[in-house]
């Protein structure tokens, strides 16, 4: 593959577009192991929320997703493939970025959550803030004594 086709297929993999009219793969090998992508995020997007129990799974699930991204992506980056090939897997990537999308933006718990979360974070930093300036002001006061 050439250069300038190999920079063609990277494009499209990060083109903010890319999964518009795209469709989640039916099956895909995530870790050298076949998933049925497709029926497991149709399964997981029926339901109003995600139990507690299933969380993890669409978590476990969303990482190894991930991982499979970074991994095609950087066999178009580095590997010896020819450009047939490579938009297989920029068709592969963009499925993979599809279902993603769709598993990222699960119903109102997930939101609750990630607010939740947010929250918690924003807490800690101001917490670690203000034991910053008082301790800076504790410092400077005793050498005073």
């Amino acid at each position: 593959m050439q250069e300038f086709e190999r920079k063609q297929l990277l494009e499209r993999v990060e083109r903010e577009g890319a999964t518009v009219g795209a469709d989640i793969p039916e099956t895909i090998e995530v870790q050298g192991e076949p998933v049925e992508l497709q029926e497991f995020v149709f399964e997981i997007k029926r339901r109003d929320t995600v139990p507690s129990g299933e969380r993890d799974r669409v978590e476990r699930a969303k990482r190894n997703l991930r991982r499979e991204r970074i991994e095609r992506k950087q066999r178009i980056e580095d590997g010896d493939i020819t450009f047939a090939e490579g938009e297989r897997l920029v068709e592969s990537i963009v499925g993979i970025d599809r279902a993603l999308n769709a598993l990222e933006s699960l119903g109102p718990t997930d939101l609750e959550r990630e607010a939740a979360a947010q929250e918690a974070a924003d807490q800690k930093r101001w917490m670690s803030f203000l034991k910053q300036a008082l301790g800076r002001e504790d410092a400077g006061g005793r050498g005073r004594l």
